[in-house]
């Protein structure tokens, strides 16, 4: 099996919503661990599992050092997501440009038959 990718890895981990709010939770400020426990109905191990794996993708980090470490959004990691959604977004785009042309085009000879 080949090796995982970081894009792969971060879409994985947003995969689950309990993730994608930490994540939004995080984009407003960093938090410990147990602020970012509150509003959920699950253990603290539960909500570290979480962190664990948004932390292998490499969306959150926590500095070392003495307890509570603040939980940090990393941006880098939702840059990558934003590139690759953009580069798809702009062909998408481009194509339905084209679509566009070719309908003016055909609106228009249908204007032309109209008038002859």
């Amino acid at each position: 099996m080949p090796p995982i990718d970081a894009l792969s890895k971060v879409f994985s981990a947003l995969a689950d919503p309990t993730r994608r709010d930490i994540v939004a939770r995080l984009s407003v400020a960093d938090a410990t661990v147990n602020q970012l426990a509150e509003p959920y109905r699950m253990s603290l191990q539960a909500v570290y599992k979480h962190l664990r794996v948004l932390e292998d993708a490499g969306v959150v980090s926590r500095s070392a050092g003495s307890q509570p470490r603040p939980v940090h959004l990393e941006a880098e990691a939702l840059d990558l997501l934003d590139g690759w959604i953009e580069r798809y977004r702009r062909q998408a785009e481009d194509r339905y440009q084209r679509l566009d042309g070719v309908l003016a085009a055909m609106d228009d000879s249908d204007d032309e038959e109209h008038r002859s």
